[in-house]
């Protein structure tokens, strides 16, 4: 089977369902009009349904005439709250929400390659899942995790599951794999210092809280810098900070917020402990009293199989005429595809659309980020020559 070609064929329909899923962008977990959409274009195939899975999922199920491995594949639904700026016609219609993130494609080429499976049932070895997955853009309240609780893993249990995800900073037509850790854990701390108030002309008398934040603000980075393994990537940002209402009044309180970006579980441990020891060490030093609060279950580092993602990438480069299959190096950015690698073995890979030549070159999460739509049928294709190949129970052994 050409699966490329088939895709090809298809394409308009791809581009068209990704076009009207962009007009339409929802927040997470409100992706009704979405996965309306794409629960009645899977039953339209044929394939079983089940709705409202982790709250606005969508799991979809195709089974061949054979008992093979079962196979799973994702796509993320919702949008992210920012006012469209990107120079196309079929801009959101929605004020203040935008797909700047791609996930309009994802779900139009996990439908496009649910099609072409349905196309070819009749010779597929096993079962595939379709996942249709609400809030990714959720932190720790992602839903990946009231998916898996409702169950999209088990019954029948999955045995490989593969995500795509579109990334502004390749160029268009590059697949890009990572064996091992690929994204980050995102964890996130709000830090309340404690201090106290009175007049900007006499700070003497005061404990200044924004003087604190300043110092902790400054440490963290010696966290990083001086505590951390250097061999291994970690991120300390802080991305907000609030205190005080006028400029000659000593606040009593200031709020610190921000992320570590870190890659194995080990470093997290020890990034999370030493943030918070160091922020109440700089406190206490000034006589300032810290609450150091941390997400309680954000999601874990992404870890792509290695023998899975180096037999993905065996398969995909079967795949011919624009496409470019290369290793590429591990991000800082965080994704909750980690909890479903938890679940079963699998690989999270990246599909370029960087392409100078259309206007596609600001990165995800811009205002102005555009898609070469040219590589959705790419996408399309991967993803069903995948669930093909992993389905075969006479492939590799997953040990």
């Amino acid at each position: 089977m050409d699966l490329l070609k088939e895709a090809a064929e298809i394409e308009p329909e791809i581009i068209k369902v990704r076009r009207e899923i962009h007009q339409k962008p929802e927040l997470a977990y409100h992706e009704e009009v979405t996965s309306k959409l794409v629960a009645e274009r899977l039953e339209a195939l044929g394939i079983q349904v089940k709705r409202g899975v982790g709250g606005t999922g969508v799991l979809g199920v195709l089974k061949g005439p054979r008992l093979g491995r079962v196979v799973a594949l994702r796509a993320d639904m919702d949008a992210l709250p920012l006012d469209e700026m990107a120079d196309v016609e079929f801009k959101s219609k929605v004020k203040g929400v935008m797909h700047a993130c791609g996930h309009d494609t994802h779900v139009a080429m996990l439908l496009g390659a649910a099609k072409l499976l349905v196309k070819h049932k009749d010779e597929l070895q096993g079962t595939v899942k379709f996942l249709f997955q609400p809030a990714e853009e959720h932190g720790g309240r992602g839903g990946a995790k009231p998916m898996i609780e409702d169950g999209v893993m088990k019954d029948p249990k999955v045995d490989y599951v593969f995500g795509l995800h579109i990334a502004g900073d390749h160029n268009s037509g590059v697949l890009g794999f990572r064996p091992g850790p690929f994204a980050a854990s995102p964890d996130t701390f709000e830090v309340r210092i404690i201090g106290k108030g009175g007049h900007g002309a006499a700070p003497h008398e005061t404990i200044d809280p924004v003087y604190v934040a300043a110092q902790v603000i400054i440490a963290l980075q010696g966290v990083s810098g001086r505590m951390i393994d250097p061999m291994q990537p970690i991120v300390i940002s802080v991305g907000a900070v609030h205190s005080g209402t006028k400029e000659n009044i000593i606040p009593d309180e200031a709020v610190l917020q921000g992320t570590i970006r870190t890659l194995d579980e080990v470093t997290r441990k020890r990034a999370k402990a030493k943030v918070e020891g160091v922020v109440k060490g700089v406190c206490k030093a000034f006589g300032a009293k810290a609450i150091v609060e941390s997400e309680k279950d954000a999601y874990p580092v992404t870890v792509n199989d290695e023998k899975v993602t180096e037999r993905a990438m065996k398969i995909v480069r079967k795949i011919r005429g624009g496409t470019k299959v290369k290793l590429i190096e591990p991000m800082l950015g965080g994704e909750d595809f980690s909890r479903f690698l938890h679940e079963a073995p699998g690989t999270f890979y990246f599909l370029g659309t960087r392409n100078p030549a259309k206007g596609c070159i600001y990165p995800n999460h811009s205002s102005r980020f555009k898609v070469d739509e040219d590589v959705l049928k790419y996408g399309a294709a991967s993803l069903a020559l995948l669930a093909v190949e992993f389905t075969d129970p006479t492939g590799p052994s997953k040990d």
